[in-house]
């Protein structure tokens, strides 16, 4: 969404910050005592599963990547394995047991990602070893009828070891939080049931808390679904990958900082070149400044505060700019979508050596 010319932002891009300040931010170790839980009731259901699926933001479709603790056919390197692959190579028995389940990803609201280069994506996540993806978007129930056949053809070249006399398929949905697995399961519901919701659905992150009993979702084949709590790797390397994680909710802003996360949203949209906040909130230019930006969203919503200044003469009243409620606002905005579509892994797509097969160019830097 390029609603403002290039030439009326032109003097202010000179002056644009060309990387943001990752340092001290402790995003990257958000792990609270409830995904250390959810995660082991995750680790011992393994052996009632037939199929993994893996739900992330299609926003972040490579840095989304953060739960994978599940051994898989196909999944992304990023994430932690439940058994890591040198102890894989050591203990073939643990392997046997479990075994390795058959995995599809789930790019989820895609309504709000820009998939311009969905070819991109899927190239480059085929590289790292994904080759079962399907793109959805769970609140107008897009693309999900694909889900049910392609699990059940997965499931069907695959050995299921000890489950091989079931008739009855169990498939887990992890993914990190707020990314849509419950949104996914209570549409596959409606589509093959014809049934409303049977899991709670929230903005935030934390709504699913535990891993539910089984969930049904189809009757032919006869299905059901493990409906699990958002979980975080324990330890996200990448501080960045963090703050986009954080910007699509999947940490709770407060832990982070409501203004920093505004501060990172505006940085990544100028970045982008996406200028759709200059007109919804009547700014008249764009900015790189995110004290300037939040001063004059927040006058415009009539987002302000009394402050109490002592002077020399007394105590004095003074309307000042209510800040925190205008990042807020802020985000809010972005992540319902009003801003316009955004891919927050370009950076990553671009720099990637298969964005350049088949014909396709990296994009190009406007100097």
């Amino acid at each position: 969404m390029r609603l403002i010319p290039r030439a009326l932002c032109g003097a202010a891009r000179a002056a644009w910050r060309e990387s943001f300040p990752l340092g001290g931010h402790a995003v990257a170790r958000w792990f609270p005592g409830h995904m250390a839980k959810g995660l082991k009731k995750m680790q011992s259901s393994l052996k009632l599963v037939d199929c993994i699926i893996e739900v992330h933001d299609a926003r972040i479709s490579f840095g989304g990547c953060g739960v994978g603790f599940i051994p898989c056919e196909s999944r992304s390197p990023a994430c932690p394995p439940l058994v890591h692959r040198k102890q894989r190579v050591a203990c073939r028995g643990t392997e046997e047991t479990l075994g390795l389940k058959p995995h599809l990803l789930v790019l989820n609201k895609m309504d709000l990602a820009d998939l311009k280069e969905r070819q991109k994506i899927i190239r480059h996540l085929e590289g790292e070893g994904l080759k079962n993806v399907i793109f959805t978007n769970c609140v107008n129930d897009e693309n999900v009828k694909q889900i049910i056949p392609m699990v059940t053809e997965l499931i069907g070249s695959s050995y299921r070891y000890h489950r091989g006399e079931s008739l009855e398929y169990c498939i887990m949905v992890i993914g990190v939080p707020n990314v849509g697995k419950s949104s996914l399961i209570n549409s596959l519901r409606r589509q093959h049931l014809r049934k409303g919701k049977a899991t709670r659905v929230g903005g935030e992150p934390g709504i699913t808390r535990a891993v539910m009993s089984r969930i049904q979702v189809c009757e032919r084949p006869l299905m059901f679904l493990l409906d699990t709590p958002g979980v975080l790797a324990p330890r996200i390397e990448s501080v960045e990958t963090g703050l986009k994680l954080a910007l699509c909710g999947t940490v709770l802003d407060h832990l982070v900082g409501e203004e920093t996360l505004a501060d990172y949203l505006l940085y990544t949209l100028n970045q982008h070149e996406l200028f759709g906040y200059v007109q919804h909130y009547g700014l008249g230019e764009a900015c790189d400044d995110i004290v300037s930006v939040l001063k004059r969203v927040a006058v415009k919503l009539g987002k302000t505060q009394k402050v109490k200044v002592l002077t020399g003469t007394g105590d004095v009243n003074v309307i000042q700019p209510n800040y925190p409620a205008a990042a807020r606002d802020f985000l809010r905005t972005f992540r319902s979508g009003l801003l316009g579509p955004v891919m927050l892994d370009r950076d990553t797509l671009q720099s990637h050596p298969s964005a350049g097969a088949q014909g396709h160019r990296p994009a190009q830097t406007d100097p």
